[in-house]
């Protein structure tokens, strides 16, 4: 069996900087409307913070997947595309559930990106995770 641990390159410098400016944007949103709006309300919200910095943001982007030589319309759906490079997942939920983690993994290997953040929106004080 191998106990290797398998490596990865650094996150690009870019995708970095634009995750720092999705954090503090969700930080903004959260520290001025607190817990206890709907989904939709705090992704609006950030996407607004997030486009006064100039950045392209999608919402609700339909994500095809890939399988053999088709493609297969599943429903998947990220909440939130900054610049093609950082994927966020809106919750406003009592308790994460590791259900949440596989999506937003699942959104990073579909779309190759490096970067997602999971945001639970229900608490109150947002809280920085490192995985």
């Amino acid at each position: 069996m191998d106990t290797q641990k398998k490596t990865y390159a650094p996150i690009p410098l870019e995708t970095e900087r634009i995750g720092k400016i999705v954090l503090d944007a969700a930080y903004k949103v959260h520290t001025t409307l607190g817990p206890g709006l709907m989904e939709s309300v705090y992704e609006a919200c950030v996407a607004y913070e997030i486009k006064k910095q100039n950045l392209l943001v999608e919402t609700q982007v339909v994500l095809p997947v890939k399988y053999d030589e088709v493609i297969v319309k599943t429903g998947l759906r990220l909440d939130m595309w900054v610049e093609k490079l950082v994927i966020v997942e809106f919750k406003v939920v009592q308790t994460m559930i590791l259900l949440f983690d596989a999506q937003l993994l699942t959104y990073l290997k579909l779309t190759e990106n490096r970067l997602g953040f999971l945001m639970n929106f229900n608490v109150k004080r947002l809280k920085r995770m490192v995985h």
